[in-house]
């Protein structure tokens, strides 16, 4: 019993007498050891000095028997070549502030900030094992993770949804919000990627579907999304539409070559009358016009209007209208007329040579006038001449018989 007691005694003797021999540097078999030139400096210590309890007595005052020696191989911060080292040191030994049996946090500080020795000027942190910094660095790490992975998933279901983008949140840290919105983004981006994928596929279906039927049977894949029920819808619209688009030109062709040989054959469907019409009266005003001009230009070369060899009374209608709407017929009357009875040579102006014949024939009735006029002037004048000359020879007969008399 008496044995296990000692042994016990002996044991924790041992365990903690070494914890209380934490220093900063290395001691001798006595407990102490002499100041080195950088602790002077650093005004640590000036010279021989014990640590945790060390004296020059090796033996107890009752003079019992002595308790083991330890020789301890502590670290002074000056025994460091550089900072890394310090902090390579320290994360071996898996130091912190609040542990840490070789005093490296307290060196030149008087607060245990899990810091050990004196860090250079801008000296990341992060790498010393249970600093604050890193403890801090590895929490944004885990908060980074969690914002990243929750917004990732939000952004894609809202992207996916074609939903604003709301790529914001304050429900968590700085580096947990930065992050969230970083993955709300990249999984936005990803959603409305997948939406617009889908949504030309059910525009597709719709339209395939808009091609073969005038009823829409949207598919239950795509009921459950508004997006894609809105772009199966647009897809068969558009393909409806498409397929009315093109019987309304079948039908406006056919009005159109109706209307040219005077035939009106409407369509039974309500819907295509109306372009039905267009096409026809496009075609009938074509004929018109054609008509009208043919007659106009009769009018230059006929003396008087004949009716043309039509067999519809409507083409006869339209060339007698274009006929009689010709004025310019009268102007190369007048113009003709008034050339002839001038009795000058006959020289058609270039303005009126389209009526050529028109032309000529006035002319030569007004030729025909000048040259009446003139024999009816020539005979006057004769006339008035003869009776000159027998006044003269009755007056000279006179006043020959005065004479002789």
């Amino acid at each position: 019993m008496y044995k296990k007691v000692a042994l016990l005694v002996l044991l924790f003797t041992f365990v903690f007498g070494t914890v209380s021999f934490a220093h900063s540097g290395r001691t001798d078999s006595r407990g102490g050891h002499n100041c080195s030139d950088k602790s002077k400096a650093k005004g640590l210590c000036t010279g021989y000095h014990f640590h945790n309890g060390g004296s020059t007595s090796g033996s107890s005052s009752s003079g019992s028997k002595s308790a083991p020696k330890v020789t301890r191989k502590d670290k002074d911060c000056s025994d460091f070549s550089s900072y890394d080292e310090v902090v390579a040191y320290w994360n071996s030994k898996g130091y912190s502030a609040t542990y840490d049996p070789e005093n490296l946090d307290g060196w030149g500080n008087t607060i245990d900030d899990g810091i050990p020795c004196e860090p250079p000027s801008g000296y990341d942190k992060t790498k010393i094992n249970n600093s604050p910094e890193q403890i801090q660095f590895k929490k944004d790490q885990q908060d980074s993770k969690a914002g990243e992975k929750e917004g990732y998933s939000q952004g894609l279901k809202d992207g996916y949804k074609g939903e604003e983008n709301k790529g914001t949140t304050s429900r968590g840290s700085d580096a947990f919000n930065s992050a969230f919105a970083t993955g709300y983004d990249r999984g936005y981006a990803e959603g409305e990627k997948r939406l617009d994928s889908e949504k030309s596929k059910a525009y597709d279906e719709g339209y395939q579907l808009g091609k073969k039927q005038n009823n829409i049977l949207i598919p239950s894949v795509f009921l459950a999304h508004s997006e894609l029920k809105n772009a199966f819808e647009n897809g068969f619209k558009t393909a409806v539409a498409e397929q009315i688009e093109g019987k309304k030109k079948q039908y406006r062709e056919k009005g159109y070559k109706d209307g040219k040989v005077d035939i009106y054959d409407a369509p039974s469907e309500k819907e295509f009358i109306e372009v039905y019409d267009e096409g026809y009266e496009k075609a009938q005003k074509e004929l018109k016009d054609y008509y009208i001009k043919q007659g106009y230009e009769a009018a230059f070369t006929m003396l008087e209007y004949k009716e043309p060899n039509l067999e519809d009374k409507k083409f006869k209608d339209w060339y007698k209208e274009g006929f009689k709407s010709n004025v310019e017929v009268e102007k190369i009357k007048e113009v003709a007329l008034k050339h002839g009875r001038k009795g000058d040579s006959l020289i058609i102006p270039e303005d009126y040579k389209v009526g050529k014949i028109i032309y000529e024939f006035y002319y030569k009735q007004g030729l025909t006038e000048y040259k009446v006029e003139k024999q009816k002037n020539q005979r006057t004048t004769v006339s008035g001449l003869g009776l000159g000359a027998l006044a003269w020879l009755g007056r000279r007969f006179y006043v020959a018989k005065k004479m002789i008399g």
